[in-house]
C-alpha cells in the first residue's frame, strides 16, 4: 500500500467514524474541554484499562483535584481510591502524585509542550506524550497504540515490530496534516472492526484496500 492510498483509507475511516465509540480520551478531551493536565492524567489512567472505567475513575478524581497543586494535597492512597478498578491502581496513583510534583516545581504548575520534556516526566513514554501533545497543543504528532500499529502493519503499508518503529515510518510516509487524526480513527476502528484476532472483513469500509497481513480468519 502507498501512501496516496492509505489517506484514502483514513479519508474513508473519517466517514465511518460517527458510526463508532471514539477512544475515551480524545472524547473527554473534545467534549469536555478537558485542561492538558487533566489529558495527561486520563491517559495515564487509561494504560491496560476499558475505556468505560478510564471515564469514571477521572471523573472521580478530577472532582477531588483537577489541577497540580490539588493533587498534591491528596495523599496517594486517597488517588488510588478514586482510580479504582483502573489496572495497576496504586502504582497509577504514585506516578500521578510525582507527576504533580514535577509539574509544580519544575514547569510552574503547566504541562510542557513538547515531546522532549514530556518524556522526562515518570509514566510517560511515547505513546502518551503523542497524544497529549496532539489533544492538549493540536501539535502534529502520531499516537501509536496496539491498534495503530496492527493495523497499518495488516494493511500492508508499514512492516514493522515495535509501535516505536511503527511512529517512524508513518511519520516519513503521512503529511503531517493527517497526523492527528491516526489514532482516533484507528482505534475506533480497531475496536469495532478490524479486530485483533478474527477481523469482521465481510463488513469493512476499506478491505478493497487491505493486503490482510497476518489475517489467518476472518468473519
Amino acid at each position: 500500500m502507498d501512501s496516496k492510498t492509505f489517506i484514502k483509507v483514513l479519508d474513508i475511516l473519517e466517514k465511518e467514524f460517527p458510526k463508532w465509540n471514539a477512544p475515551v480520551v480524545s472524547l473527554m478531551a473534545k467534549r469536555e474541554h478537558r485542561t492538558p493536565f487533566q489529558i495527561l492524567i486520563s491517559t495515564i489512567i487509561s494504560l491496560r484499562t476499558k475505556d468505560e472505567v478510564t471515564a469514571e475513575a477521572s471523573e472521580r478524581l478530577f472532582k477531588l483535584a483537577d489541577n497540580p497543586y490539588d493533587m498534591l494535597k491528596l495523599s496517594e492512597e486517597e488517588i488510588a481510591k478514586a482510580i479504582y478498578p483502573a489496572g495497576f491502581y496504586r502504582n497509577k496513583a504514585k506516578t500521578i502524585k510525582e507527576i504533580s510534583r514535577i509539574l509544580v516545581e519544575k514547569y510552574n504548575g503547566h504541562v510542557p509542550n513538547s515531546l522532549e520534556e514530556l518524556l522526562k516526566l515518570p509514566g510517560v513514554g511515547r505513546k502518551t506524550a503523542n497524544l497529549v501533545l496532539a489533544l492538549s497543543f493540536n501539535k502534529p504528532a502520531i499516537c501509536v497504540d496496539v491498534h495503530v500499529h496492527r493495523i497499518t502493519n495488516r494493511l500492508g503499508f508499514v512492516k514493522t515490530k515495535t509501535p516505536e518503529e511503527t511512529e517512524q515510518e508513518l511519520m516519513k510516509k503521512v503529511p503531517r496534516e493527517y497526523w492527528n487524526k491516526i489514532n482516533d480513527l484507528l482505534v475506533a476502528f480497531g475496536q469495532t472492526i478490524c479486530k485483533p484476532v478474527s477481523p469482521f472483513c465481510s463488513k469493512c469500509p476499506v478491505s478493497q484496500y487491505c493486503e490482510k497481513v497476518g489475517v489467518d480468519r476472518h468473519r
